[in-house]
């Protein structure tokens, strides 16, 4: 029972402070991963594409997964309602004072203040999960001059990420294909 009071306030905090979807909460996860056993630092991107490419936002999917690797279906059932909770709470209230505050300078400089802050946490977020897919640091120290630096990159997953880019850049195909097509590639080099 500890565990999951442990697991709903850890998550309720996430919920609360991650302002600006899914990746938002990537830094609280990392901190949670090197906290509590319930995940690990490594899992994270795995835990990222396996929620980029399932239902649901990206925050929930993993808060679900996370949540289940702390203590089965009830934990991920606890995370994954922590995680709402605070959200739920704040729509209720604002929507009881909107229309009170609607014009208000106070407001509207807090809510211009948080942009920033937004966009700061998301491309945190982002950086680690590309550093994390595209770069073998660890790896690299093992080895000398040149060969060093070419084991500090993931040369396939390197590779796939230029090539993906360029489609991207050239041709107005679906995200979900990147994700689906991705996942066969993964699928193939794995075997």
């Amino acid at each position: 029972m500890t565990k999951l009071l442990l697991l709903f306030y850890e998550f309720f905090k996430i919920g609360l402070f991650a302002v600006g979807g899914g990746l938002a909460t990537l830094p609280f996860l990392y901190d949670l991963a090197n906290r509590y056993p319930w995940m690990s630092v490594e899992q994270i991107p795995d835990m990222v594409a396996i929620s980029e490419s399932t239902p649901g936002p990206l925050g929930i999917n993993m808060a679900t997964y996370a949540g289940f690797q702390c203590n089965g279906v009830l934990g991920s059932i606890v995370a994954t309602i922590a995680l709402v909770t605070p959200s739920i709470i704040i729509i209720i209230l604002v929507s009881k004072i909107l229309e009170r505050f609607r014009k208000s300078s106070i407001v509207n400089n807090a809510f211009y203040g948080l942009r920033p802050a937004v966009v700061g946490l998301v491309a945190a977020a982002g950086f680690t999960v590309i550093s994390m897919a595209l770069f073998s640091p660890e790896t690299a120290v093992q080895y000398q001059g040149v060969e060093a630096f070419l084991h500090l990159f993931h040369l396939k997953e390197c590779i796939l990420f230029l090539i993906l880019l360029l489609i991207m850049q050239k041709k107005k195909i679906h995200p979900v294909l990147f994700v689906l097509g991705s996942a066969v590639i993964g699928i193939v080099f794995a075997m």
